[in-house]
């Protein structure tokens, strides 16, 4: 089950509260961060909108018996790894920078200094790769969601096997 991301940033058009985000506003996020509702929490790129993820979330999937798939950044996986050391990390990368511009100019909804801080924020998670147990390129969706299929069962196996 993919987790659903808390943000203090407004909805993009199409975007829909409960499905695509949870939309709070910046008292009702600092409230929930106040009293530990996020297992991970953080401002990106120095926007001033944060992002998070809620325990909720993680054990709506834990009540189902299913994997919780977290869609974080490095400052989020920073500080999950830290608290649950259990759990499973990825890190899902372009092939190269070059394309993950080109992904970001075509959606057509960041200004050109948002797209320069993405870059440069880009670069430096890059730097994080080998902490994570596992690394993905997604330059093919299918491949990409199977290779994490396969990681995801091959874990699994490992679980049942103990």
């Amino acid at each position: 089950i993919k987790s659903i991301s808390a943000t203090t940033r407004p909805p993009r058009k199409g975007e829909i509260d409960g499905e695509d985000y949870y939309f709070l506003s910046q008292e009702e996020f600092e409230s929930r961060r106040k009293h530990g509702d996020f297992i991970e929490c953080f401002e990106v790129h120095s926007s001033g909108n944060w992002y998070g993820t809620l325990r909720s979330e993680v054990r709506r999937a834990a009540d189902l018996g299913a994997w919780c798939l977290l869609e974080i950044d490095v400052q989020g996986a920073k500080q999950v790894m830290e608290n649950y050391p259990g759990a499973l990390s990825i890190f899902l990368r372009t092939s190269s920078e070059d394309d993950y511009e080109r992904r970001l100019r075509s959606r057509g909804t960041e200004s050109e200094d948002v797209i320069q801080k993405r870059l440069k924020n880009a670069r430096e998670e890059l730097r994080w790769v080998d902490r994570y147990q596992y690394q993905v390129i997604n330059d093919n969706l299918d491949e990409a969601v199977q290779q994490i299929c396969r990681i995801l069962s091959e874990r699994e196996n490992s679980i049942h096997a103990r």
